[in-house]
């Protein structure tokens, strides 16, 4: 039996190791006495010593030490957050200026145009979003895919929603895995809400193939999570580093997505198509598809696709530069409250530069307007990753091929995770936006 020796108020307590686990250890001071040549074939002996210590510090905060308060309430991060909120009321200001002014005059012209007669509205000039009205609601190309990834957004925006929110309540800071392990979980038990929004997405867009929607659907993330983690697991493996992950671990994590998430996402895919699976659109979809025009070169989707994470990536790369500081600096990420903030400004700042997007769209007689609206709302994740690229030269000293593959894998999962979030909300966001201008028109 292993003996210790605690000092507590001056007087030594013998402590058996037995009971070492009830001892609630606050704080731990670890020094070195000289220095050990290393020499090949020779072995080394190795002696410890322990002096126990009372302290008044209570066990609950005992993490307070390891926060960097001047480092994360910096004025900086103050100033980041009020920047952001004054482009969100500069940006909602100037969206609803703009559109409430031109869709006024583009109502007044369409309802001008309504009373002329078939030969007056055949010589007239016409343009605008309301010529695809007949083709705006037609569906988006590969709609299981779309649905898909709409409905793995809608799972990742509920799923950090909640984290963030019980970070706020909990000290989740205090133990390390804590806000994963529960991400993980939520991730798992909310798989209904991908069913839900994805299935009852692709039966109003027409689809047949729902069990196959659902399937894609239920591993589409954990895929792109599990072929990240296999890659960075032979590296580890490879360099006979302690980050590989057992395969057992990966066994288990596989079950579960077998016996708990795709069971989870059919139960809510069958909901989803019988509560919310029948179209309402306020225009009948034409038979025939409308030829798209030709169009300026910098209207064109591709354009506005990339285009159109700039702001919302400009009202948060303040933060991500903290997130990133704290999962790679080793500083305890504990200002959650900013996060929420940060995640709200970034919500209606998607949504805003999505909506403007796919009004240009839209006015040049363009109804491909599904994919760009995800697409330009998720280019987010390709300013971000640019960004990581900046941070691994110039904040890290990270060296290796290991390391490199490391970090640059992982940031590459965080980026496409961002821009499945940003892409759905920017989808969502539009898809009201669409319905309610085409709702005050009248179509012939």
């Amino acid at each position: 039996m292993c003996v210790l020796y605690m000092l507590t108020n001056g007087c030594v307590n013998c402590v058996s190791a037995q009971y070492l686990c009830l001892i609630q250890i606050v704080e731990v001071n670890l020094t070195s006495e000289g220095k050990t040549k290393l020499v090949q074939g020779e072995s080394i002996s190795f002696s410890y010593q322990v002096h126990w210590r009372a302290s008044s510090v209570p066990f609950n905060l005992r993490f307070d030490k390891y926060l960097d308060p001047n480092f994360f309430q910096h004025r900086i991060h103050w100033f980041s957050i009020f920047n952001s909120f004054m482009m969100v009321i500069f940006l909602v200001g100037l969206v609803t200026m703009i559109l409430l002014r031109t869709l006024r005059k583009d109502y007044a012209r369409y309802t001008k145009e309504a009373e002329l007669d078939d030969l007056e509205r055949d010589l007239g000039d016409e343009y605008g979003w309301k010529q695809v009205h007949g083709d705006v609601f037609r569906a988006p190309t590969y709609p299981i895919i779309f649905s898909s990834i709409i409905g793995t957004g809608c799972q990742i925006m509920f799923v950090a929603s909640v984290c963030i929110l019980l970070a706020i309540v909990g000290d989740y800071y205090q133990q390390r895995g804590t806000l994963l392990s529960t991400a993980i979980f939520l991730y798992a038990t909310t798989s209904p809400v991908n069913g839900y929004c994805g299935g009852a997405l692709y039966s109003r867009l027409g689809g047949k193939e729902w069990i196959k929607q659902t399937v894609v659907g239920s591993l589409l993330f954990p895929t792109m999570i599990s072929t990240t983690v296999i890659i960075i697991n032979f590296v580890a493996i490879y360099y006979h580093a302690s980050r590989a992950i057992p395969f057992a671990t990966m066994v288990v994590v596989a079950c579960i997505c077998l016996f708990v998430v795709l069971p989870l996402n059919l139960v809510g895919a069958i909901l989803g198509r019988n509560l919310s699976g029948s179209a309402e659109v306020p225009c009948r979809v034409n038979t025939v598809p409308r030829p798209i025009p030709e169009k300026k070169w910098f209207m064109e989707p591709a354009i506005i696709m990339l285009l159109g994470g700039i702001l919302p990536f400009g009202s948060i790369f303040i933060e991500v530069y903290f997130v990133f500081t704290s999962f790679w600096a080793y500083k305890i990420y504990y200002v959650f409250g900013f996060m929420l903030l940060v995640f709200i400004i970034l919500s209606v700042v998607t949504i805003c530069a999505t909506i403007v997007c796919t009004y240009f769209l839209l006015n040049a007689e363009d109804y491909r307007w599904q994919w760009t609206s995800l697409c330009s709302a998720g280019s987010i994740g390709i300013y971000v990753y640019l960004y990581s690229f900046y941070y691994f030269f110039f904040k890290t000293k990270m060296y290796g091929f290991f390391q490199t593959t490391f970090y640059f894998s992982y940031m590459a999962l965080f980026s496409v995770t961002l821009s499945i979030l940003c892409g759905t909300i920017g989808f969502l966001g539009t898809s009201v936006f669409v319905k309610k201008i085409y709702s005050d028109v009248k179509a012939e």
